[in-house]
C-alpha cells in the first residue's frame, strides 16, 4: 500500500495544489501524510474492506484537503520563516563584523573624512543590519518555542516575517547607496581588491536572501 494510488493519491495531489511554501518541506509533509494514509488504509483492508473503500475510509478519517490545508500551510509558513531568519541572521552578522575589513589599508582611508551624510548613512547601515540580526534571532527563538509547545504555526510569524523582509529591503537599498557613494568619492575603490571581493560576496548574499524572502512571501499570501 506504500505505493498506493487512486483515492489517496488524488487527495494528496489536491492538497499539494493548495499549499505554497518551501518545496523540500512541502514534499516531506506530503510524504508523511501519504505514509499515514497508507497505514490507515492497510488497517481497514486487514479488517475486510476492499482496497478502494479502505482508502476512502482513511481519507475521511484524516479529513479533506480543504480541512487539512490550513494546518499544513501554517507549517510551511513556519518553515519559510525559519529559513529566512537563519539566512538573515548569518548575513547580518557577517556584514556587521566584517564590513570594515573592505576598507582597511586602502589608499583613501588615511585621507580627509567623507561628508557627514556619508558617515550618517554608514552608521545607519550598521544599525539596520543589527536590527536584521535581532529580528532573525527573534524569529528562530519564536519558531523553536512554538515547536516545543507543539504549535503548528509561529505566533506573530506574519508580523515577524514582514518586519524582517522590510528590514532586509531597507538594508539592501542602503548598502547599494553606500557602495555607489563610495565609488563616487574614491575612484580607487573601484579597483581595490577587498572592495571587489566584498561586492561579489554581498551580491551573492542578497540573492540568497531575496529567494528566502520570496519563499516566505509566497507562504504569507
Amino acid at each position: 500500500m506504500r505505493g498506493c494510488d487512486g483515492v489517496v493519491e488524488e487527495q494528496l495531489r489536491e492538497l499539494a495544489g493548495r499549499l505554497r511554501g518551501p518545496a523540500r518541506l512541502k514534499a516531506e509533509l506530503i510524504v508523511e501524510l501519504r505514509h499515514a494514509l497508507s497505514d490507515a488504509a492497510e488497517a481497514y483492508e486487514e479488517g475486510g474492506l476492499p482496497a478502494t473503500e479502505a482508502q476512502r475510509r482513511a481519507v475521511a478519517e484524516f479529513g479533506t484537503p480543504a480541512q487539512l490545508a490550513p494546518a499544513y500551510q501554517a507549517e510551511l509558513a513556519a518553515g519559510a520563516l525559519r529559513g529566512l531568519s537563519v539566512r538573515a541572521l548569518a548575513v547580518a552578522v557577517v556584514l556587521v563584523v566584517a564590513g570594515d575589513l573592505s576598507w582597511k589599508g586602502s589608499s583613501w582611508s588615511a585621507g580627509p573624512p567623507p561628508p557627514d551624510g556619508y558617515l550618517l548613512l554608514s552608521a545607519s547601515l550598521n544599525w539596520i543590519w543589527a536590527g536584521v540580526a535581532g529580528l532573525g534571532v527573534v524569529g528562530l527563538v519564536t519558531a523553536a518555542a512554538a515547536a516545543r509547545r507543539g504549535q503548528v504555526g509561529v505566533p506573530g510569524g506574519r508580523l515577524l516575517g514582514w518586519g524582517l523582509t522590510g528590514a532586509l529591503g531597507t538594508g539592501a537599498v542602503a548598502g547599494v547607496a553606500l557602495f555607489a557613494w563610495s565609488l563616487g568619492l574614491w575612484d580607487a575603490a573601484l579597483t581595490w581588491p577587498p572592495m571587489i571581493v566584498c561586492a561579489v560576496l554581498v551580491g551573492g548574499a542578497f540573492v540568497l536572501l531575496g529567494r528566502a524572502a520570496r519563499t516566505w512571501l509566497t507562504t504569507a499570501r
